[in-house]
């Protein structure tokens, strides 16, 4: 099947395939739109079960990327690689330099940052090759990974959706289920955990969790119970499309806010959570702090800056939403894609944007 046939394909202005045989590189980048400013995107490396699984995902991640950078009103375009290969077993520094030179034979159309199986030191690596990188510290005293800063904006976002579900904005008590404690999910758990939340976690590697019961006392649940907790919110800070219609007859969370890509299996969920009043916080909206964090470092800018910017917009945008969604009883995930597509796409009209 052709890529241009391919599901997730949403005119995309440029797809490219690596394989480099040297060091058993195979990898994808994928450039949505660059409407507002080249594109700007995360590298992830994960163990795809096929090769279509990891062209569907870097598919669907560029085109979140679009949407993201426009909902953040940041001058950037939408784009994302992936590596394909377990990231605890293939990695390797021959690899990453390989990556290094994939990303730059683009000549900058596109610009790389950390994501999942992808770390600060990675980044540092395939810096070696090529100048399209950001997202990581080049010497003692600046800062580099973005995660604190997409970690900060889930936890306003988070809250704002609580105090629109709940009708409060105190988090002492609320029960909170976190699927993934990595990088972000963490850090999440941990800004939760002060403000007196009771938490629920899993996560893929045992450690992970583990770490979160030992430091925060989250209690630990498999993977395929997390969705089915009788819970105030679901926090999903793992791999995208894991909010599917399985999931839909087992929730009973009325708030859905993390930082994962791409939650929603397929668009239709989003009104089918509406239906059963369960509030979808948008994933591109609530997880914009870390590329917000990651312009406002390649302008040399300070994080106060960044930080500003996370806290109004992602504050601003899903009061927009939220409140849109009450007035015209569209799904929030629609009017997301609205507020975004008239930000990036000159030819969207902006009657389809009044609610």
């Amino acid at each position: 099947m052709s890529v241009f046939e391919h599901r997730s394909f949403d005119a995309h202005e440029h797809v490219a395939f690596c394989h480099d045989k040297k060091s058993g590189l195979k990898a994808i980048i994928a450039i949505h739109n660059s409407h507002l400013g080249n594109a700007l995107g995360g590298c992830r490396m994960f163990d795809y079960r096929c090769d279509d699984e990891a062209i569907n995902d870097v598919l669907r991640l560029s085109r979140g990327m679009t949407y993201k950078s426009a909902a953040a009103n940041l001058p950037l375009g939408g784009g994302k690689s992936v590596i394909l290969g377990n990231p605890r077993h293939y990695k390797t520094e021959e690899l990453l330099r390989a990556m290094g030179r994939f990303i730059d034979s683009l000549g900058g159309r596109y610009v790389a940052a950390e994501d999942s199986g992808i770390n600060e030191a990675d980044m540092r690596i395939m810096g070696q090759e090529t100048a399209h990188v950001a997202g990581f510290s080049a010497q003692a005293g600046e800062r580099g990974d973005p995660s604190p800063a997409t970690a900060y904006g889930v936890f306003i976002g988070l809250k704002i959706a609580v105090e629109q579900r709940y009708k409060t904005t105190d988090l002492k008590g609320m029960r909170v289920a976190v699927q993934g404690v990595g990088n972000v999910g963490y850090r999440l758990a941990e800004m939760l955990a002060r403000e007196g939340a009771e938490l629920w976690v899993s996560d893929l590697y045992k450690e992970n969790a583990e770490r979160a019961a030992k430091e925060l006392g989250a209690h630990v649940v498999d993977p395929d119970q997390i969705f089915s907790l009788p819970v105030e919110v679901i926090a999903p800070c793992a791999l995208g499309s894991t909010v599917d219609d399985i999931v839909l007859s087992q929730l009973q969370a009325g708030v859905i806010a993390g930082s994962a890509n791409n939650q929603l299996a397929h668009d239709d969920l989003g009104a089918a959570l509406k239906a059963r009043d369960v509030l979808y916080t948008p994933d591109y909206v609530i997880n914009s702090g870390g590329i917000i964090d990651v312009y406002y470092q390649r302008q040399g800018l300070p994080y106060a800056r960044a930080h500003k910017h996370i806290t109004q917009t992602i504050t601003e945008t899903l009061q927009e939403i939220f409140q849109r969604s009450a007035s015209t009883g569209e799904a929030t995930n629609v009017i997301a894609d609205k507020v975004a597509r008239r930000r990036f796409d000159p030819d969207f009209s902006s009657v389809d944007c009044v609610a």
